[in-house]
């Protein structure tokens, strides 16, 4: 492995464990050059999960690419990036566990939907804004009063009643 910080191809081993996702090693590297320690994580290959866009185009699955929407749509959140971490991992190896060699954009972008849903409200509207192409105020509107409705319902115990009802008239 070659050193980063220095072009080196002479690096070490310094300490393997288990990585964040299943099939995943992490290891802490030094170079025998300058000395810099590093870490790199080694993957079992695997066959690429493919993913069906809406014109039908079919692309490999890029878990970057999907940090990079999950990142923008918790941009300026009290969301670490250890949690978003977590969030495209368990999509990853979901994806991964269902045998599903092509899945549509679609049951991606609800399990990136259903994940932020129960992490962060702002964060979920806001992917939901792109993913569903929210063309309007109106869009967005109807989206809030939704997750107004499942919040003010589960506070509720569902009853469906929306406040007191006065009985004075």
């Amino acid at each position: 492995m070659k050193c980063p910080y220095c072009d080196n191809p002479n690096t070490r081993v310094v300490d393997s464990r288990p990585g964040k996702i299943e099939l995943e090693v992490r290891r802490r590297r030094e170079c025998q050059a300058c000395g810099w320690r590093f870490t790199t994580y080694e993957r079992v290959e695997q066959v690429p999960v493919m993913i069906v866009k809406k014109d039908n185009r079919r692309e490999a699955f890029d878990r970057e690419k999907v940090m990079r929407g999950i990142q923008k749509a918790c941009e300026k959140r009290a969301i670490s990036i250890n949690q978003i971490e977590q969030i495209v991992d368990e999509i990853e190896l979901d994806l991964r566990e269902s045998r599903e060699r092509e899945v549509s954009t679609k049951v991606v972008g609800e399990k990136i939907m259903n994940a932020l849903k129960k992490l962060d409200d702002v964060a979920y509207v806001r992917f939901a804004s792109v993913y569903r192409e929210f063309t309007d105020v109106t869009d967005f509107i109807q989206e809030l009063e939704s997750l107004i409705h499942k919040e003010h319902g589960a506070e509720d115990g569902d009853s469906g009643m929306q406040g007191p009802v006065d009985t004075d008239d």
